[in-house]
């Protein structure tokens, strides 16, 4: 099976005006593989949700990612990797209470940092996902 691309997008589409023509997606499934494009405070329409509000950007993160993963025919499940960026230490008990709750009972190996700024100011948290999908599912 070929990689399958999940809501093909250009940056020029997110980053308009700053000469970005990069093709990207926002999930790849390869084989039983699944790969998340980091999730923040941009909905899947483009729409940056929470400005300000770390927690809600996670809960719209975490939505995402529920429904990328949904769509590349895996679930919450599945995720075997969490990576999460925030840019202030502050906000690490809001982000990891909202993204402990999405993942309760599933047991992902995680990763955190604290990192000087993400892609755009408006975001304050990215969650990066990986995910495996059990043989026979």
């Amino acid at each position: 099976m070929a990689h399958k691309k999940i809501r093909k997008f250009n940056t020029e589409q997110m980053y308009p005006g700053k000469g970005m023509d990069n093709d990207l997606c926002m999930a790849v499934r390869a084989g039983n593989h699944v790969f998340l494009r980091g999730q923040t405070a941009f909905d899947l329409d483009g729409n940056v949700t929470g400005i300000g509000d770390a927690a809600a950007q996670t809960e719209n993160a975490m939505a995402c990612v529920k429904t990328l993963l949904e769509e590349s025919g895996s679930k919450l499940e599945h995720i075997c990797k969490v990576t999460i960026y925030i840019t202030d230490r502050a906000y690490r008990e809001e982000v990891y209470e909202v993204v402990g709750r999405w993942l309760k009972g599933i047991h992902v190996c995680s990763t955190g940092l604290i990192v000087q700024g993400l892609a755009r100011p408006e975001m304050v948290m990215e969650i990066d996902v990986e995910a495996v999908i059990p043989e026979g599912e």
